[in-house]
């Protein structure tokens, strides 16, 4: 799967599959039949895939949620963390991944913001 990751012409998004969020996204950006939808509850992402998200993203922090539940019970809101730190978190726990994370080609577009949504919908429209 990770060599897939790596094609120009790779088409991926990660999501949740319980997540209200995620699924108006996904119905209102209408990912074809060419995208590789990943519930990263029930297939966890590997270290190359969160690796080249963050390579793609600039860092991991721009991957990182601060809005995730464990966020505040993990006391995280008080510490300063490092690119070592919030790729580990994310790894360790899919909710910290701010979601949706899709990857088309070599853009990467993460979380629900109008903008975002609307960038992802035009990118997926685009052969």
């Amino acid at each position: 799967m990770y060599e897939l990751l790596k094609t120009k012409k790779m088409k991926k998004i990660y999501h949740l599959g319980n997540c209200g969020t995620c699924q108006r996204i996904l119905s209102e950006v209408k990912p074809g039949k060419d995208v590789v939808l990943q519930d990263i509850k029930t297939e966890a992402m590997t270290a190359a895939q969160v690796d080249e998200m963050g390579k793609l993203a600039g860092s991991y922090e721009a991957l990182f949620s601060r809005v995730a539940l464990k966020y505040r019970a993990l006391g995280l809101n008080t510490k300063v963390l490092t690119e070592k730190d919030y790729r580990k978190y994310i790894l360790e726990e899919y909710t910290f991944l701010k979601r949706p994370v899709a990857v088309i080609g070599k853009k990467i577009f993460i979380g629900n913001t109008k903008a975002n949504v609307a960038a992802l919908a035009q990118a997926l429209k685009q052969k």
